[in-house]
C-alpha cells in the first residue's frame, strides 16, 4: 500500500473540522475529507485534540 503524504495545512484543517463538528464522527469526517479513518485518528491524537470529545470511535 502507498502511503500518501498530506501537508501540514491539510492536516491542521482537518483536526479543526473535527474539533468545530462535536457531533460528527472520525468516520464521517475522514470519508468527507477523502483520507483513512485510522489516519485522522492519528492527526487527531498528535494534535491533543481529542481530549474531552467522549467517544471518537466509528
Amino acid at each position: 500500500m502507498v502511503m500518501k503524504h498530506y501537508p501540514p495545512e491539510f492536516k491542521a484543517d482537518a483536526v479543526a473540522l473535527y474539533r468545530s463538528r462535536p457531533g460528527a464522527t472520525i468516520k464521517a469526517i475522514a470519508t468527507d475529507l477523502g483520507v483513512n479513518p485510522e489516519t485522522l485518528r492519528n492527526w487527531i491524537r498528535a494534535a491533543g485534540a481529542g481530549h474531552g470529545r467522549g467517544r471518537t470511535e466509528g
